[in-house]
């Protein structure tokens, strides 16, 4: 994946910031995509393109539960989100949407911010689990090996039960 960089330097970008509550009805994802982080950055949808990445400091995503900020940004077309760190259950539901949520440590995370400054694009490279930005020295970051396979094989929870489907049909026909 080869993006630009939208960055916010804020800590504890919670869920009702990336998608507020007055939204949640929504059922037209594209629309509800088009209120994504507005009480942040009005600009966020002229900015953002397919591909591109957010870069933020520790505790994004924290807040409710709500499913429907991983959603929003992924009808942005953001696939990856860098931070420090991220709260648990927006986390999980990266994962389960399809978005990379990658851990770096603070000194990474503004040297990432550096290179946005600088109109760099960057490479998220999962394969290798590397971030190449624009110099000859990549970060390597850690991801769990089975939710590195879901991600490059576009699995969610239903395409991992329908891969047991001759199993589930035995299992029937029993």
């Amino acid at each position: 994946m080869i993006g630009n960089v939208i960055k916010y330097e804020q800590d504890n970008i919670d869920t009702d910031v990336i998608i507020p509550g007055t939204y949640l009805k929504i059922h037209d994802y594209n629309e509800l995509a088009t209120h994504a982080m507005e009480g942040l950055d009005p600009d966020f949808p002229s900015k953002v393109k397919d591909g591109d990445f957010i870069v933020a400091g520790k505790n994004f995503g924290c807040g409710s539960s709500r499913e429907h900020a991983p959603w929003a940004l992924l009808d942005f077309g953001i696939r990856c989100i860098v931070a420090e760190s991220f709260a648990d259950i927006f986390y999980n539901n990266c994962f389960k949407n399809g978005i990379l949520p990658i851990v770096l440590p603070e000194n990474q995370v503004k040297e990432l911010s550096e290179a946005a400054k600088k109109n760099k694009e960057i490479e998220i490279d999962l394969v290798d689990q590397k971030i190449h930005k624009g110099d000859n020295r990549p970060f390597d970051f850690e991801i769990e090996s089975f939710r590195k396979e879901c991600l490059l094989n576009g699995y969610d929870d239903i395409a991992l039960t329908l891969k047991k489907d001759a199993k589930i049909n035995i299992f029937e026909q029993n």
